[in-house]
């Protein structure tokens, strides 16, 4: 990405998203029908009138909570990354060594993309229908979960728990990468649980960064 690296230390909360999470059991219902239909149908092929008769709601009751099928599209993207940030905020919270703290952070991130891939096949697949205000915002909130685990990794470095052969920046790159290629290849019935594939990667990622093998 080639947005504005967010400075850290500045007294923001890195681990929060700006925009609220939808939280009634209206907004909600709405949601997961916009979400099963984009699955199934693709954005173009959900009409507003397929939303409403699946959320068993009137256009009217849509209409107020949501604009647009564009806003329904950027508030599943917003509740998964929500939801990471989060994660990720709790992680930060508890004050590991670094080398827990990242083993923490990527295996909550596979296994929170693994239970919501529904949510980041349909973001992936359909985000270039974001106006650029919510692309913005998309890129800010990644870009914000990039920084901070980048953070872990330097930290590490500094410390003199991971090897620095391989600049932080890179590494990742390489880790998070392969976590937003999850909706390319992921299956729930696939051979591995969420929970085995997040602690191999983990582990892999750990083990390159190991100052001993250095």
């Amino acid at each position: 990405m080639t947005d504005t690296e967010p400075a850290l230390g500045d007294g923001a909360d890195v681990t929060r998203s700006a925009a609220p999470v939808r939280v009634s059991a209206v907004e909600r219902r709405i949601l997961d029908a916009a979400l099963t239909l984009f699955a199934e149908r693709g954005f173009d092929g959900t009409s507003v009138q397929g939303i409403v008769e699946a959320a068993e709601v009137t256009k009217g009751a849509l209409y107020h909570y949501f604009d647009s099928k564009d806003d329904l599209l950027y508030e599943i993207y917003h509740s998964l990354i929500d939801r990471q940030l989060a994660d990720l905020g709790e992680v930060l919270a508890r004050g590991l060594p670094p080398r827990e703290s990242v083993r923490a952070v990527l295996a909550g991130l596979i296994r929170s993309t693994a239970e919501h891939i529904d949510e980041a096949k349909v973001f992936s697949r359909e985000m270039h229908r974001l106006d650029s205000a919510r692309m913005r915002s998309v890129r800010a909130d990644r870009r914000r979960y990039h920084v901070t685990f980048r953070g872990l990794i330097e930290q590490g470095q500094r410390d003199g728990v991971f090897s620095d052969a391989t600049p932080a920046e890179t590494v990742t790159i390489v880790a998070l990468g392969m976590v937003n290629q999850m909706p390319s290849w992921y299956r729930a019935d696939g051979p591995k649980t969420a929970g085995r594939l997040a602690d191999e990667v983990a582990g892999f990622v750990l083990a390159a960064l190991d100052q001993r093998r250095v």
